[in-house]
């Protein structure tokens, strides 16, 4: 196995996919909320048990082949600290110490050879070996394949995996039986020379210390909003060939594997979501699922149907002024002559007054940025004067008290730019709409009681 080419492998996709999560975050705040509005932070213990060996196969210390075999089960347990960086992909750190045992139960004569140039006393055989790792230390890349019962908002149960690298500290001891209790060899405080902060020699080291890679895969199952079981199964590739013993004729490198259970808890404010547990597609079904969201989008589509008829209709302009024909209250005007809305000669041009007009306050859902359909006709009517009388519109986005201040003020800013997106979609010039973030500062109503809050998530319109 080529550890140079895994590691930068490791390296490469880690490094990918940190950049493929900050991409999509980048082009979906507004519809999916970006990561400041869930919880990204967790921490989790975990214990299980280590064998000298992996699902995939291969060869370890003292077994020829490894399978099922050859091993008895040892304790390990570990904690780790992840960041959850989009809804698939997070950065978890691990630290992880226990213990390793291997044995061959086909007789001493069956074994490998401890190689006497790398510490041992003599060259002799050994029939099973014991390591104990003071620690493995390693940052992981954790990539969430599936989510069960994403149709529903309460998701149950996420399947994963992960890969990392890292760094372990071990001493492994020998022995002439099978059960590790006679004959021991042990080379703790001969594994070189310890440097201290001064750079000066301190002494042999306990341990000694190789890179390894971590590969595993698990399922977590929610147990509360803030707790989750986790049950995973990892394979340890250790980039040496010592981690039972210097062993003499060992062309493979060491592995072995770690299967555990462990708890996982996530940190932050309760008022927010977990964002390992969402899901953007079950968002999206979730909507298309309630009965309510169905009939309006379905009279969505009965506008934009009718709007379709309505454009083909006033796109026609026989005389070319300007004004359609089904407005046009002088058709065959000459060309170049100036038209007034009517499509009538301007014989007398004025300069129009601007008039000044209300318009009722754009409501949103608790901790949305997302129009709904019944501030259109608020909207649409705003557009029409704004392109008709060319003036100059604010916008002043609010929101309820629940939250931090700072993040009440950010939603404020993403709720008036919703409604400047609209404006701007609809033909209105993005120069003259402007935008002001107000947060949670100006209520309208009591933030005490919930038909306060509704009334203060708004955007005002000021011309």
């Amino acid at each position: 196995m080529n550890y140079s080419t895994i590691k930068t492998a490791v390296a490469c996709s880690l490094v990918a996919a940190i950049g493929l999560t900050d991409t999509v975050q980048a082009q979906e705040p507004t519809v999916f909320g970006g990561r400041r509005q869930y919880r990204t932070w967790s921490i989790g213990v975990n214990g299980g048990f280590t064998t000298p060996s992996v699902i995939i196969g291969g060869s370890n210390a003292f077994n020829e082949k490894v399978g099922f075999g050859g091993y008895k089960l040892r304790e390990y347990y570990g904690l780790t600290v992840r960041k959850q960086l989009s809804s698939w992909f997070g950065l978890e750190a691990a630290a992880n110490r226990g213990r390793i045992f291997t044995y061959n139960n086909r007789g001493i004569s069956n074994s490998y050879l401890f190689d006497a140039a790398n510490g041992a006393s003599g060259a002799a055989g050994y029939q099973s070996a014991e390591t104990s790792v003071q620690y493995a230390a390693s940052l992981n890349g954790v990539f969430q394949l599936a989510t069960i019962d994403f149709l529903r908002r309460e998701n149950a149960v996420n399947f994963y995996a992960s890969v990392g690298y890292g760094v372990m500290a071990f001493n492994p001891v020998g022995y002439t039986d099978a059960e590790g209790s006679s004959g021991a060899w042990d080379n703790k405080g001969g594994w070189g020379e310890e440097v201290n902060s001064d750079r000066e020699l301190t002494g042999d080291r306990d341990f000694k210390r190789e890179a390894y890679i971590p590969v595993g895969v698990g399922v977590k199952f929610k147990l509360s909003d803030r707790v989750a079981l986790n049950l995973g199964y990892t394979m340890n590739f250790v980039d040496d060939k010592a981690l039972f013993g210097p062993v003499v004729d060992r062309a493979a490198n060491d592995k072995f594997s770690y299967t555990y259970a462990g708890l996982e808890f996530s940190l932050g404010s309760s008022s927010k979501p977990d964002l390992t547990w969402h899901n953007p597609v079950s968002t999206l079904y979730d909507e298309l699922k309630d009965p309510s969201l169905r009939n309006e989008l379905e009279a969505l589509k009965q506008r934009v149907s009718t709007l379709e008829g309505l454009v083909d209709e006033l796109s026609r302009d026989e005389d070319g002024d300007g004004v359609s024909d089904k407005f046009d209250k002088c058709p065959g005007t000459p060309a170049g002559t100036q038209v007034d809305g009517a499509g009538c000669p301007i014989k007398f041009p004025e300069p129009k007054s601007e008039t000044s007009a209300t318009y009722s306050n754009i409501q949103f859902e608790f901790d949305s940025s997302v129009l709904k359909t019944e501030s259109y006709s608020t909207l649409d009517r705003l557009s029409s004067d704004l392109r008709e009388s060319g003036a100059t519109v604010t916008l002043d986005g609010h929101a309820s008290a629940e939250g931090s201040e700072a993040y009440n003020l950010n939603l404020s800013r993403d709720r008036a730019n919703s409604v400047k997106q609209y404006l701007v979609n609809s033909g209105v010039d993005a120069a003259k709409i402007n935008v002001q973030a107000l947060g949670e500062s100006a209520p309208i109503a009591s933030n005490a009681t919930e038909e306060g809050r509704v009334l203060n998530r708004r955007v005002e319109i000021k011309r």
